[in-house]
């Protein structure tokens, strides 16, 4: 079968994808959407059971959405004749992603050093959980783990009680990151005509997801807290209660809070001096969401967030997931799509949010079987049909 391209963007790129987990497919997966010709390489059924947390459920919806628009080899890479295909491969390639330990790199050939010998146009791209070298560095990583030492944890929740984020920050954020890098390097390269070595950490992403709080304590010492639905900066901003449920609304600045004001026909908060600036607001939560919810409270979560949002002030209602997909925005931006999966099932997928006028990215095709292009991407790295069966009789593919 032809290679899968989902995009124009990036279709002069092969990219080897030996990455696991969540991080590193997360950062090929916008590489292929964007049109790279991604390659899965996979140990061969059985070799390794601690592969992959999603491999015994390709059909669900963790693999596919991780998965998709990739082809799939089988792989031996615990042989040295896998570890021959696999170089053949690199010879051939624009990039290869990789989460092993940095001392399993240099163990099995495949740090930097030894990819760009074979080929000096290799960018190599590497996640871990904690860096390349330090003390940390062959340390294993964890979403959970990394949103404690990153400082997030710490801020997320209400005073005392600290909690993760409902989702894998660390993981997304780095393969995030680790894509931005990629494209810089293939930018780059092409005025040097040289590869390099692209690398990220789930510790240093989630320092730098923290921003201004992490901004703030290192210029101005002040240590960020935990502060609930309320914003650390701000009032009001945060959930608010209205008669059949809640919604949130960003109050920030004198601009915004006079517009809220006369939204809600209570222009005297304006001059109120518990709440006529910024600083006095905050002081003062408590008394003003007290008042907020007064008036909230006689009409509709709808109604509020209509008003506001024609007057100018931001606000939206709390949604659950199922509503998230139900909302006339989110379907009007194409945030999901459709493909077939090889059982024959629809699988619906999160679109790419980043928008290309010409080049767009797009969902061709559901996550490939377990070793189904094995065979042709053999063939286009020039091994003849006898030496595939050779590799096939030796487990090797």
């Amino acid at each position: 079968m032809p290679r899968i391209q989902a995009g124009e963007a990036l279709a002069p790129f092969r990219v080897l994808d030996l990455s696991r987990v969540r991080a590193g497919p997360t950062c090929v997966r916008v590489l292929a959407d964007f049109g790279a010709d991604v390659i899965r390489i996979e140990p061969p059924p059985g070799i390794d059971a601690n592969d992959n947390m999603f491999v015994d459920q390709r059909e669900g919806g963790d693999f596919q959405n991780l998965n998709r628009n990739k082809r799939s080899m089988t792989l031996n890479l615990k042989t040295p004749e896998g570890m021959a295909v696999l170089r053949r491969l690199v010879a051939g390639a624009d990039v290869l992603v990789e989460n092993w330990r940095p001392d399993v790199k240099t163990r099995l050939g495949l740090d930097y050093a030894s990819l760009q010998a074979i080929n000096p146009r290799i960018i190599l791209a590497s996640i871990s959980g904690f860096g390349q070298d330090g003390p940390y560095a062959n340390r294993p990583g964890f979403d959970q783990v990394i949103q404690g030492m990153g400082g997030l944890t710490s801020v997320t929740g209400f005073p005392g009680q600290p909690v993760r984020a409902g989702i894998a920050v660390a993981d997304s954020s780095t393969g995030l990151y680790l894509a931005l890098g990629i494209f810089a390097a293939l930018l780059e390269r092409e005025r040097s005509g040289q590869g390099q070595w692209v690398h990220a950490s789930l510790l240093h992403s989630m320092i730098a997801m923290m921003d201004f709080q992490a901004a703030r304590y290192l210029n101005e010492g002040a240590v960020p807290q935990p502060c609930g639905n309320d914003h650390p900066t701000a009032s009001p901003m945060g959930l608010f209660r209205a008669r059949d449920g809640s919604l949130n609304i960003g109050v920030a600045g004198s601009g915004n809070w006079r517009r809220f004001c006369e939204s809600l026909e209570h222009p005297e908060w304006i001059v109120d001096e518990r709440f006529a600036t910024e600083r006095a607001r905050i002081a003062n939560r408590a008394a003003l969401t007290q008042e907020i919810e007064a008036v909230f409270a006689t009409q509709p979560v709808a109604h509020w967030v209509d008003r506001l949002n024609r007057a100018g002030v931001p606000a939206g209602p709390l949604y659950s997931v199922p509503q998230v997909f139900d909302d006339p925005q989110v379907r009007h931006m194409g945030a999901t799509a459709q493909a077939t999966t090889r059982s024959g099932t629809t699988c619906t997928f999160i679109t790419q949010p980043v928008h290309l006028q010409r080049t767009p990215a797009s969902v061709q095709a559901a996550a490939p079987d377990c070793g189904e292009h094995s065979d042709e991407v053999l063939r286009e790295a020039g091994f003849a049909e006898h030496e595939i069966r050779r590799l096939r009789e030796q487990g090797v593919v």
